[in-house]
């Protein structure tokens, strides 16, 4: 985990890294696109939505 909370896949390894970030925040948790780093626009999920987007994520 980065300093700043953020998270990123562990099966994001190898050439292509870039994938999604996330963090825990208050309401939930912060997603944003890893490629753009501090540049990215973060979206705040509820933990209902943060777990349907992983399970969608999985299939």
């Amino acid at each position: 985990m980065s300093q700043d909370g953020w998270r990123k896949s562990s099966r994001s390894q190898g050439p292509n890294t870039d994938c999604v970030e996330a963090r825990p925040a208050v309401s939930g948790f912060q997603v944003r696109d890893s490629k753009l780093g501090d540049d990215s626009p973060i979206f705040d999920l509820k933990t209902v939505d943060f777990t349907a987007l992983l399970q969608q994520a999985d299939r």
